[in-house]
Parts: C-alpha cells; structure tokens; sequence
C-alpha cells in the first residue's frame, strides 16, 4: 500500500502542481518546454550521482562512443524527462482531445500493430520508459483502443486521484499495482486490451534476457498472459519530434502466437523479443529515454555468485534469431566481468 502522509502535506504539493498547471496554460507550449529543458539541465549538475549513472549506462549501451558525446546524451535526456514530467503530462489531456490530436501526433508505422489489436480479442500493448509513455495508453483509448494499464499509484493521493482521472478521461483505465493481477485475468478474458511499461527492472528473480548489450532482469508476467490467453504482443512508443509538442507513433513489432508456439523456450523468446524491440525504441531516439533507470540493478544468479556464464543460457541467447555474434560476446564478456567483480568482493569479505 502506499506509505501514509499527512493531509497538510499532501494538499500543499496538489494546489502548488495546480498553480503549476494554471500558469503552464497562459505560455506558449513550445516556450514551457524550453524552460523545463533548462531545469532539466540544471538538474543534470547539480545532481551529479544521477548524471553519472545514466552517463555510465550510455557507455555500456554504446561502448564505441566518446564520454563527451555520452555526457551530452545524459543531459539531453534529462532535458527531455523534465519537459514529458513538467508541460507534456501536465498539458496533454487539456491539447489533445478526439478533434484536435491529428495536429499534434503522426501515425508513423503502426498499421501492423492496430491490425493485431482486434476487437473482442484479447492483446498486449506495451512500451518502454522512451517518448512519452503516457500518451500512448492515453491516444489509443482516446482513438476507440480501451486500454487497462498498470500503473504505480503515487504517494499522495489527491494528485494521484488527479492525475490518473485526466488520462481516464479519454477511455484509458489506470490498474494500480496494488491488485491489478484479478483485473488484469479479467480483461484478457473478455477480450480486452492490458498495457504494460516494460522496461522494468524485476529483480534477482527475474528473468535475465539481452537488453542493450546486457542481460537485464524482465518480469516473466507479459509473456505468461501472452502464453495463456494466446494474446498478441504489439510494442509501440510515442516519440517526440524535435523540440515541439508533437510526437510520432510507430510499432516496432508485433508478437503473434504463432511466433512463439515453437520455440523451445517460448517464455524466454517472448521475453526476449519484447526486449529487443524496446532496444529498437530506444535507439531510434535515445536522448529520450529515461537513462537514470536502474534497469540494469539486478544481476542474474550466476554473476552473484561468481560463476561462469551458463552454457544453458549462452544456447538461448544464441537461438535469438535476431541476435549476432558481437552482440553476443558483449554479452558474455560483460557478464564475466561482472562475475569476476562479484567473486572478488566475496573473496574480499571472507579475508575480512
């Protein structure tokens, strides 16, 4: 459950977004977002422990770039989370209504994915912590598309309450995290649509699949509804085009069943593919993903305990039809690393 608060607290943060808001509504959007570009920059700076974990997840994902353009990076996702965070989230539901969205979103390549989302049939949508996440869930409801979306209530209630009933407005529902497993069965069982923002890390049980060059922790829950209710998967992101407040839809996969039926690992695969196409999200415009994400916080059993990468694995890996031999040895090489570093703080604990 969400951690209790005091009401006084609460309400001051929900009039100050308010007043926030109110202001926001009387400037040009294009000129909010260059200020909170600005803040997003200066946040950058001044927090540094931040600023260097996103910078050192850009140079693990791209080990071939100079740090000066994987600083330039960090700071220009941190520009473009402050502008989703402090005019898009704020702004979207007042901008884009049924008669004016067309003004304000391209439907890129998404023809595919829209096919896959058929009425009275159940299916998946999801994207990563890339564009603007939200808008995604919110334009589909809003175009006909009723999604349930699993969402993580925020602790303060009244913006909580606030936030999720303007974007509930246009025909998405917002699942909190708290119980969202029944409605989730619920929806897929009457052939409904159920989101999902992927890219979560799910700790040392989950399960570990390639992610930008490294196993990363994926919770097993899409590809087990997937499997059980025989739903297609359709990745898909909002990505905003240039310092504006539009943005671009695209698909960058769809999953059917019958992709997976014969795999021998069909969890695995499906686990697997659902990663990379978050990978191809990112990298079409990697300055808005959000790269302070602890996406790669856990580590598989195998690393912690300072042993060799499994041969098991490595045959899963390999059988990604997607998956090249570079790729691969970026994998292995830094999962050693990793396990080596593991072995050594082990061994470093035991001669203390």
């Amino acid at each position: 459950m969400p951690r209790r608060r005091h009401p006084i607290r609460n309400w001051a943060e929900y009039l100050a977004l308010r007043g926030v808001v109110a202001g926001l509504t009387c400037l040009d959007p294009e000129e909010n977002l260059r200020t909170a570009a600005g803040i997003g920059s200066a946040f950058h700076r001044l927090g540094r422990s931040r600023a260097r974990r996103a910078v050192d997840h850009i140079r693990q994902s791209f080990p071939d770039w100079e740090l000066e353009r994987c600083e330039l990076l960090a700071e220009r996702s941190m520009q473009h989370m402050f502008q989703m965070f402090l005019v898009d989230a704020l702004m979207m539901p007042r901008l884009i209504t049924p008669t004016t969205w067309p003004r304000f979103i391209e439907l890129g390549q998404v023809q595919r994915g829209l096919e896959a989302l058929e009425p009275g049939r159940p299916s998946i949508v999801l994207t990563a912590h890339t564009g603007n996440w939200e808008l995604l869930g919110y334009t589909l409801g809003m175009l006909g598309f009723p999604i349930h979306a699993l969402a993580r209530p925020l602790d303060n209630p009244l913006l909580s309450d606030w936030l999720f009933g303007m974007r509930e407005a246009r025909g998405l529902r917002i699942l909190t995290k708290f119980g969202a497993t029944p409605e989730m069965h619920r929806t897929l069982s009457a052939g409904g649509i159920v989101g999902f923002t992927a890219d979560q890390n799910a700790g040392d049980g989950g399960l570990f699949v390639p992610f930008l060059g490294r196993l990363a922790s994926s919770y097993k829950s899409i590809g087990l509804l997937a499997m059980r209710y025989r739903t297609p998967i359709v990745p898909g992101a909002a990505l905003r085009l240039g310092q504006s407040m539009r943005y671009r839809f695209t698909a960058t996969d769809v999953i059917h069943p019958r992709d997976w039926e014969a795999q021998e690992d069909p969890l695995y695969y499906i686990t697997a593919r659902v990663n990379r196409a978050m990978e191809l999200m990112i990298l079409e415009a990697p300055e808005q993903y959000l790269w302070i994400h602890r996406r790669w916080k856990s580590r598989p059993r195998h690393e912690r305990l300072g042993r060799p990468f499994p041969a098991s694995l490595r045959r899963k890996i390999e059988a990604l039809p997607w998956m090249d031999d570079q790729t691969l040895g970026r994998i292995i090489e830094h999962s050693e690393r990793s396990s080596a570093e593991f072995a050594r703080a082990a061994g470093g604990g035991a001669a203390a």
